[in-house]
């Protein structure tokens, strides 16, 4: 009778765990698409609700239907909004609305470190984001994070990096780490692999990382024997 039950929880543990494995991707693919889809509508639902209140049209009250023409004038809203700024005259006009911006207090500091974040975050591979490595959360045990800045010691002279670490399943929390520059591996990851490991727990991801730094490996190989 024991190894009847054990067998038949063994196989409920298994078929178990295979179901987390099937859903656990769409579960959580769902969860930021739901995320972007339900902030996309809330931005546009007021001009939704407005136009419903004007014309009030049964069709028009459809709840789903609100919430698809705000998500569609919200998509709208952002092309407009990135193509008038990619012109010339659209461009001033956004330096001018910035340079109003820096001079309120509080709003001033939010807006600049979340504007300089964002810049960071998508900058191109060869510019200063880097994809590196550091011994986070104890020595030896390595964290992607993203190199955003270079500072000065001030008491040594020596060269400092920023990282923001993200956490896996979870990037929109971090830590930030300031560490010695040469703590610090650059890898060959682009930004995509890395966001890609960090939103799957590491499931999806290159099949080689670069892990050690290149001059501390060539000193960690054996010298061949004469």
């Amino acid at each position: 009778m024991k190894p009847v039950l054990a067998r038949t929880l063994r196989s409920l543990q298994s078929n178990i765990l295979a179901g987390i494995l099937t859903i656990g991707p769409l579960f959580v693919t769902w969860l930021i698409f739901s995320f972007l889809f339900g902030a996309l509508a809330k931005a546009g639902m007021p001009v939704v609700q407005f136009f419903a209140a004007v014309f009030p049209e049964d069709w028009l009250s459809e709840p789903w239907l609100q919430s698809v023409l705000a998500i569609a004038l919200t998509l709208i809203v952002l092309y407009v909004t990135g193509r008038v700024t990619s012109l010339v005259i659209g461009r001033q006009a956004f330096s001018l609305f910035e340079a109003v911006l820096e001079r309120l207090p509080f709003v001033a500091k939010v807006y600049t470190s979340v504007r300089q974040l964002l810049d960071t975050m998508m900058a191109k591979k060869e510019s200063s984001q880097r994809v590196v490595l550091v011994d986070f959360p104890i020595p030896g045990q390595k964290s992607i994070g993203f190199l955003t800045r270079i500072l000065t010691d001030s008491t040594s002279g020596a060269t400092l990096a920023t990282v923001l670490v993200p956490n896996a399943i979870n990037p929109t929390s971090a830590f930030l780490q300031v560490l010695p520059i040469e703590r610090v591996i650059e890898t060959d990851l682009t930004m995509e692999q890395a966001m890609s490991m960090l939103m799957t727990g590491g499931a999806v991801g290159p099949e080689t990382i670069r892990f050690t730094q290149p001059a501390i490996a060539e000193e960690s190989e054996p010298t061949p024997s004469i």
